[in-house]
């Protein structure tokens, strides 16, 4: 009896180590798997800051405009290209300008693919038929960029006959936002203001192009008038300014 007593003593006695040995090994085990998920915790950080960073990095890269393709007939609209020659967004400079902004389906195109869009548009390819005048202004601070648009811009009006193309600074082109016109119809204005300082911004605004240009033609020949009639003029004027066709802005290409 007493080694039997002795043996179930041994037993609880061992099963207790047993227990704290198990208990020992279940801690150092869950421990370590609490450190490797710390550890982990830390790696992943600083590789989720880094996708974080790419994508937002790519994000201001593909939505920064880094040229700007100005288009007048009567619309008047602005699209915006990324440094990837993608259309990333188009603005109205006048009332027709926004109803055709609001209908055209450019984002995301090739700016070529963007500016045949825009001539295919019915109301743009009716005013053309009709003898309408179109005028692009590519405008960026990218040299390489801007002379790259300008001759794919031009390619794509080689047809037609009263397009002319040209390229313009920034600061040519926030001249004329602040006065709330596209370029195009901000450099007729200025032509118009030199023959009579009485012109105003809005009231060229929604004129068609073909009607700005009619009118400084009017100005111009009367001021050739004027000149015959020997009133002592000289006719220094003249139509000397080459009207829809000058230079002094950047390129053009004018085709009649």
């Amino acid at each position: 009896m007493h080694d039997s007593l002795k043996k179930a003593l041994d037993q609880v006695r061992a099963e207790g180590e047993l227990k704290q040995k198990t208990k020992e090994y279940v801690f150092q085990k869950t421990q370590g798997c609490k450190r490797a998920k710390k550890a982990g915790f830390r790696i992943f950080l600083p590789a989720a800051a880094c996708m974080l960073f790419l994508f937002l990095g790519g994000y201001w890269l593909y939505f920064t405009p880094t040229a700007e393709i100005s288009m007048d007939i009567n619309p008047s609209i602005e699209l915006a290209v990324n440094r990837f020659d993608r259309v990333i967004s188009v603005d109205g400079w006048n009332e027709d300008g926004k109803e055709l902004a609001g209908s055209l389906d450019v984002w995301n195109l090739e700016y070529t693919e963007a500016v045949n869009r825009v001539l295919e548009n019915e109301k743009v390819a009716a005013l053309l038929s009709k003898d309408g005048i179109l005028t692009i202004a590519v405008v960026g601070d990218d040299e390489a960029q801007r002379e790259q648009i300008l001759s794919g811009v031009q390619a794509c009006t080689a047809g037609e006959k009263n397009a002319a193309c040209y390229s313009a600074s920034p600061e040519e082109v926030e001249a004329a936002h602040e006065l709330g016109l596209s370029y195009g119809k901000y450099r007729a204005f200025l032509e118009l203001q030199e023959l009579d300082p009485s012109i105003t911004a809005e009231e060229i605004r929604n004129m068609p192009m073909r009607e700005i240009r009619d009118l400084i033609q009017s100005f111009t020949d009367g001021e050739s008038d004027d000149a015959g009639t020997g009133n002592g003029t000289g006719g220094t004027r003249g139509n000397g300014k080459g009207r829809g066709q000058q230079k002094r802005h950047g390129k053009s290409c004018e085709r009649n």
